[in-house]
């Protein structure tokens, strides 16, 4: 059946930069880039294109960001190297493509989309990943390309402290993502990241697991997070607000609120997510300092913010 209704909303990941430090021209920043990338998403909705299109073209945009941990700008793992991941999912289908732990991988979510419809599998991971991107023509880009020195200070930093950082010093959740409602009535949702500043043993977050920090599902809701990922994949969080849903009939609100604000809190879940359900509608909760997020939708919303209301 089709949907009147398109919306889309994206994340640049929670636990923001403290008011205290952020400049009025680094706001500026990064609420250009989220524009950028919602509007880019937006206008694949609005000609008719498929919420999985939106969805990896404006975490694509997203990746392509300096400001951003995911694809360029990437955070140093604890050997100097980037190591990223990313899921998508199509709610039409429930299929769902994810890698972890790749290097030099331009766009991860495009690596995952590629994973989901030609791999026969779910999630790969390190150089087999790699080695399947090569197979099927995607772009790589060498160590340059992913420097950003804001993130080599905060891995020097890490370094000195013998610590894991979870992006900035301010524990700043970095992941980016999106959700997407197209015309057809079809939820997608991608997440990518570049992880811990200073991560050891090849450790993966909840950013790459469908269920965890990715789920889309046409009967309930699409769901992107950032945050510590651990404790996200241990409550599998985007698939719990769908079973909300599903099994207790709790509107989209509810659901959010109800793991967001409870059920993660009380495990010390710091971090947020973006949802959208079947009708439409756009939640962005999240309990920690705030989120870099934003939402566009043809009812005439259409805003980017970074701290609460």
């Amino acid at each position: 059946m089709a949907s009147q209704n398109i919306s889309i909303a994206i994340h640049g990941g929670a636990g923001t930069i403290l008011r205290s430090t952020m400049t009025p021209e680094l706001q500026l920043q990064y609420e250009a880039g989220l524009q950028t990338a919602l509007d880019t998403g937006y206008k694949i909705l609005e000609a008719g294109g498929s919420s999985l299109d939106a969805v990896e073209a404006a975490v694509v945009s997203l990746e392509d960001c300096i400001l951003f941990n995911a694809g360029r700008g990437a955070v140093f793992n604890h050997i100097g190297g980037h190591e990223m991941d990313a899921s998508i999912m199509w709610g039409k289908t429930l299929e769902a493509g994810g890698v972890c732990g790749v290097n030099h991988i331009k766009n991860p979510v495009k690596l995952a989309r590629t994973v989901m419809q030609y791999s026969g599998h779910v999630l790969l991971c390190g150089t087999g990943a790699e080695e399947f991107a090569r197979q099927h023509n995607l772009d790589f880009e060498n160590d340059a390309y992913f420097y950003s020195e804001q993130r080599y200070r905060q891995w020097q930093d890490a370094l000195k402290e013998d610590r894991v950082l979870l992006d900035h010093t301010e524990k700043k959740f970095g992941t980016v993502g999106a959700v997407a409602l197209d015309r057809e009535g079809n939820l997608a949702a991608g997440t990518s990241t570049g992880g811990m500043t200073n991560k050891k043993f090849g450790r993966v977050g909840d950013s790459p697991i469908p269920g965890a920090g990715t789920y889309a599902n046409n009967n309930t809701c699409a769901i992107s997070c950032t945050g510590v990922g651990e404790l996200f994949i241990r409550s599998v969080v985007a698939y719990d607000i769908s079973c909300l849903i599903d099994y207790k009939g709790l509107s989209l609100k509810e659901a959010c609120n109800l793991v967001v604000y409870d059920k993660l809190v009380k495990i010390g879940g710091e971090g947020g997510l973006i949802a959208l359900d079947k009708s439409g509608n756009i939640e962005m909760p999240f309990n920690s300092e705030g989120m870099y997020r934003g939402c566009r939708s043809n009812s005439g919303r259409n805003e980017v913010l970074i701290y609460p209301k």
